[in-house]
């Protein structure tokens, strides 16, 4: 019998990891994943009630969320403060959790340091503030940034966010391997 698996999450997933992990996991996982680009985690939440269908019955879910949080677009603070997506996180790692047991988080991704909308050091404050808590809960955490971290010139594309085919195919490699514990 097929595992069913889902992987939600930012672009990160959707045209990075995403493209990679079907083909990787191989015919006796049945992977679904939104067509749409979670963004930031309140929007996740909210969707994670039109994805209730998709997602009912799924033995394991990995999920990520972060870049869009810890984006500063107009100099005048991150687009979620904090407290606000460490709220949203708990909410959706509880709504997961009712899903299945097996959830695990992807740590946010690294940008290249040349990128001026999300800097490393506050990517890494809001891993820092959200891993605990969802442990915490049972959550299984898939260190990405610590796969990319200080290699961002080969595993990040020229666009400065998104990850390079090589990023992709590491994260993809890690995502399967927690997919596959259980």
């Amino acid at each position: 019998m097929k595992k069913k698996v889902a992987l939600l999450g930012d672009s990160i997933r959707l045209i990075g990891y995403g493209q990679i992990v079907p083909q990787m996991l191989g015919e006796n996982y049945e992977v679904f994943q939104t067509e749409d680009n979670c963004r930031f985690a309140k929007y996740t939440l909210r969707m994670l009630f039109d994805y209730a269908e998709d997602l009912k019955n799924c033995d394991v879910i990995h999920w990520n969320n972060g870049l869009w949080d810890c984006t500063e677009l107009f100099d005048d603070g991150v687009f979620t403060p904090e407290d606000e997506y460490v709220e949203n996180m708990l909410r959706i790692a509880k709504k997961l959790k009712e899903i299945t047991p097996n959830v695990i988080f992807a740590t946010t991704t690294p940008t290249k340091n040349t990128y001026k909308y999300t800097h490393n050091d506050k990517i890494s404050r809001y891993n820092e503030i959200i891993v605990p808590k969802l442990k915490e809960m049972g959550i299984v955490i898939n260190d990405l940034n610590s796969l990319l971290i200080g290699k961002e010139d080969e595993m990040i594309c020229d666009d400065e966010i998104h990850l390079s085919q090589k990023g992709a195919e590491i994260c993809a490699e890690a995502v399967c391997k927690a997919i596959k514990q259980f």
